[in-house]
């Protein structure tokens, strides 16, 4: 007898649909493809002041929540994250996913109403530098607690599983990913861009230092590349960040800055119609950007660090410095067929990333969690003596500032 249906929470993400960044992707993937095999999947999410009429319930058979947030940085994500706990608390679902390890002081809400909950712990977050020391320490101590109250843990990537085993003897389920196949998108929308085909470089991120926007874009400059450099993205709050960027852009009308893209299509076309992608994150596990762009089959530079190197193999260029990007970009634009082979390598590494692949995790945790065949949490954990890891260097010691 097949296991009966499960009711799941999605709880700590901006929710659905998809228009910021791996956790919303994720759980608009997993989400749909659960409510597709019959379990009833809840998901909450917030809206941005922008947003008109009133909040929609249903979502590619999902079930919405909507509730609200504190405008302020700090504050954004852990406000709203309580609110949807304290709702779940009252509307109890069979196990709850949680995505973020700073949501988790809130988990003893959960653990009071006997609801078994994972949480996807995502990348090293202390070490971003737009947190500040306050919020480094925070983050180090949410790791803390979600080790100490979490059913089980979720790692998107290799890195974050063998940090958290090295780092507190913990175990997680590693479950990456998906990438979406997109050999097949077409090219005709990039004229609404001014752009052709193998005709343009991208940088798809937000504007945040570890991100590394601004190497890219420094790196571009500074170098001898003809075709342009398409950068989507922004930041809300990295206002001085943002400023950077734009002032290293004014010097060079080879940059394009187009802002956020929230069309999915046209995003796809330029993910797929560039020369070369240049993903320049450097905290996180496996991203989806990156991953969209491998599912392209785009020929991609990536900073150069363990997470990228997993996604990427030999098939990959890396870089480090605004003089590395520079000769990376010199290499793609003389040696374009070399770029088209190694894309095709690219796309054939992303077939390995399966979003079914990717719900079949989730739906066997989701059962594992219901009938309490997780390990449970780890009471007395602590951090160990933490090593100088291989994707270190990213401005951990760094103050942000939104001046």
């Amino acid at each position: 007898m097949p296991p009966k249906p499960l009711h799941v929470a999605m709880v700590g993400t901006r929710g659905v649909p998809a228009r910021y960044g791996g956790f919303e992707t994720a759980v608009e993937e997993i989400g749909s493809r659960l409510a597709a095999r019959g379990h009833r999947v809840r998901i909450y999410c917030r809206r941005g002041p922008e947003a008109e009429g009133p909040a929609p319930t249903e979502y590619l058979g999902t079930e919405l929540v909507t509730l609200p947030a504190a405008r302020r940085r700090s504050l954004e994500t852990l406000s709203h994250t309580a609110l949807s706990v304290a709702h779940l608390a009252r509307h109890r679902t069979d196990v709850a996913f949680v995505f973020n390890a700073a949501n988790a002081p809130l988990l003893p809400v959960l653990r009071a109403a006997r609801i078994p909950v994972a949480t996807h712990v995502d990348g090293l977050e202390w070490r971003r530098a737009k947190w500040g020391p306050t919020g480094q320490r925070y983050y180090r101590a949410a790791e803390t607690a979600a080790v100490r109250l979490s059913d089980a843990l979720i790692a998107d990537a290799q890195g974050i599983a063998d940090y958290y085993r090295d780092e507190y003897g913990a175990d997680s389920r590693l479950i990456t990913y998906g990438a979406p196949d997109l050999t097949d998108v077409g090219h005709d929308r990039l004229a609404e861009l001014g752009l052709t085909p193998n005709g343009y470089h991208l940088v798809v991120a937000r504007f945040e230092p570890e991100n590394h926007v601004d190497v890219i874009v420094e790196g571009y400059v500074a170098g001898d590349a003809v075709r342009p450099l398409v950068v989507v993205g922004s930041a809300p709050y990295s206002h001085g960040y943002t400023r950077r960027i734009s002032d290293l852009a004014a010097s060079d009308p080879r940059v394009r800055l187009l802002g956020g893209v929230w069309d999915q299509d046209l995003l796809d076309q330029l993910y797929a119609g560039a020369l070369t992608y240049l993903h320049g994150h450097s905290v996180g596990g496996t991203n989806p950007s990156l991953l969209r762009a491998i599912g392209g089959g785009t020929a991609t530079a990536a900073y150069d660090v363990g997470f990228n190197h997993d996604v990427l193999g030999d098939a990959g260029r890396y870089f480090r410095t605004p003089a590395d990007v520079a000769a990376r970009l010199a290499e793609a634009e003389d040696d374009v067929a070399g770029c088209a082979d190694r894309g095709k390598a690219l796309a054939e590494r992303a077939t390995a990333y399966d979003w079914d692949l990717v719900a079949d995790g989730y739906e066997q945790l989701a059962h594992d969690l219901a009938a309490r065949r997780t390990p449970g949490p780890k009471r007395l954990a602590r951090r160990r003596n933490a090593p100088e890891w291989a994707w270190s260097g990213t401005m951990a010691g760094t103050v942000a500032s939104d001046d």
